[in-house]
């Protein structure tokens, strides 16, 4: 047996099932494991680093003239033009490097650094009486700062940090935007710079700039480094940090561009996937009714955003959850089951296995709004990632739910889906649909068990749960024989006293008796009826 394998699905399955647990851990330990799975398979909703690329808004020049540049200008030219103490050489030989590194592909990032630009950089941002040569130093870093993060942390050795930040007081509006952009690179490294960061003092005037009338494009790129400030959970933002900014987005959720709408959003997704006390910051704060609104936004970016947001609000305690549920939340989710994307069938369907991981009462809210149709039709019918989320919402209610909810799902025809599932390979979705299984025939009422046990064995799924004893994994066999055990094994001991009742008799035989009519055997009995040998 696949001892690793086996070990695995065995902690996923302990985080769920109802053994000493209630249902503020199971909804707790639910998000571990989703959190997990979206580190290793999700793409990126929002970048954590950007590279800006010349283009004509920005630049005087054509896309020939930069060609030329990239063919012609040599990287020791470039550098002996920024180490010139005429400022006017030194701002041609920064602006040749700005460009270069503007390039999409491939930039000479490291070649730069290798060549002691970065000083060079950095002191130019402190030459306030010219403001032309400050932007295109943090330009120039911003690229570089948006590498990997060896290339990263070697614009903050470079001590760029205190100079960008000093840059964001600057009177000229370029100049301070520009290094917001490099500051939000340096930050979407993680939480250590981030941290950094804080330190020196960014939360301030980050706040000052959304309170200014600043242009649009502007406060998009604030909007975004306020993302990658609250984006790092490892650790989280403080909490004092938090209770700072949230007015800020508080404020940019009353915007209608949609760039800030989506990255506002996203900040409280993370922030919103820090616990419980995070959750409750939020919760607090008053907007949550602001976000559950987005839900029903026409574009798809913002709809997503807020779905995730909710959903980690619902991963938090009862209390939290209900919170949610009494903003009218689930009126929302009919449209979102049958949502063209996939995507956002997906995370709705995860949004309802945490409410169904709830009590009775927050069972009850979803079967009131008409929901476990589209679950089922999901668990059915989508593909396996959707399915396995319907797989667990299903399972949760059975835990959660009274025998009313459970017989509910019954006859909305859960079973056969739930069998059509334990022929895939996959432990954990084996083990959910067999603790849904179980949890059904356990908590079913008497008089309904004998219709339950037929419809398993009629769709197909008491042969695929006997054939699940075979399995190498000791948790999935183990369910599977207990299940047959306590509610099919009776059905072969009838099947043999049946077939011992139907026994002619004239193949019996009669002892102590001299009647004629005693039958001999023919040859093949001892093969044929091995039960009456002697």
């Amino acid at each position: 047996m696949n001892s690793s394998l086996s070990k695995n699905t065995s902690s996923r399955i302990q985080s769920y099932k109802h053994r000493d647990k209630d249902s503020d851990e199971l909804r707790r330990r639910r998000n571990q494991y989703t959190i997990s799975l979206r580190k290793t398979k999700r793409d990126e909703q929002i970048q954590f680093k950007r590279n800006l690329i010349a283009n004509d808004s920005m630049s005087d020049e054509t896309d020939d003239d930069n060609d030329e540049q990239r063919r012609c200008l040599n990287l020791n030219e470039i550098l002996l033009k920024c180490q010139n103490s005429d400022l006017s050489i030194c701002y041609q030989g920064i602006r040749s490097a700005r460009k270069i590194l503007s390039i999409e592909r491939n930039p000479p990032i490291d070649e730069l650094i290798n060549l002691n630009l970065l000083p060079i950089l950095v002191q130019c941002l402190s030459y306030d009486q010219y403001p032309d040569l400050q932007f295109e130093a943090a330009w120039a870093l911003t690229n570089i700062a948006s590498g990997n993060s060896q290339q990263t942390q070697a614009v903050v050795n470079a001590n760029a940090l205190p100079y960008l930040l000093r840059l964001l007081h600057s009177t000229y509006s370029n100049v301070s935007e520009q290094a917001v952009w490099a500051i939000g690179n340096l930050i979407g490294d993680g939480s250590r710079l981030r941290d950094y960061a804080i330190e020196l003092g960014v939360i301030q005037p980050l706040i000052e700039f959304i309170q200014k009338d600043i242009p649009i494009t502007f406060l998009r790129n604030v909007t975004w480094v306020i993302v990658n400030l609250c984006r790092h959970k490892d650790p989280p933002l403080s909490l004092n940090v938090v209770q700072e900014i949230l007015p800020a987005l508080k404020y940019l959720l009353s915007f209608t561009d949609v760039t800030i709408l989506v990255d506002c959003t996203w900040a409280l997704a993370y922030l919103l996937d820090c616990g419980n006390t995070m959750i409750q910051l939020v919760v607090e704060s008053g907007m949550i009714s602001d976000i559950i609104r987005l839900l029903n936004h026409n574009e798809i970016k913002i709809v997503t955003a807020a779905l995730r947001a909710v959903g980690n609000v619902v991963t938090g305690t009862d209390e939290q959850t209900q919170y949610v549920l009494n903003h009218g939340v689930l009126n929302y989710f009919s449209k979102l089951l049958k949502h063209q994307k996939n995507k956002l069938n997906k995370e709705a369907v995860w949004f309802l296995s945490n409410i169904t991981a709830g009590n009775q009462q927050q069972v009850q809210a979803v079967i009131n709004t008409q929901l476990i149709p589209d679950v089922i039709h999901h668990l059915q019918h989508s593909d396996i990632q959707i399915q396995k989320e319907a797989a667990w919402c299903i399972s949760n209610l059975t835990m959660s739910g009274s025998v009313e909810q459970i017989q509910y799902v019954v006859d909305q025809h859960v079973i056969p889906p739930l069998c059509n599932l334990l022929q895939q390979h996959d432990a954990q979705l084996l083990q959910v649909c067999l603790d849904a299984l179980h949890n059904i025939l356990k908590q079913i009422s008497e008089e309904n068990l004998e219709h339950v046990t037929k419809e398993i064995e009629e769709c197909g799924g008491l042969d695929k749960i006997e054939n699940l004893q075979t399995y190498s994994n000791n948790d999935i066999y183990q369910q599977s024989y207990e299940i047959i055990e306590k509610y099919f094994s009776h059905e072969n001991d009838d099947d043999d006293i049946s077939a011992m009742s139907q026994v002619p008799h004239n193949d019996m035989f009669s002892f102590g008796n001299n009647s004629t009519n005693q039958t001999v055997p023919d040859n093949n009995y001892k093969q044929n009826n091995l039960r009456f040998q002697f």
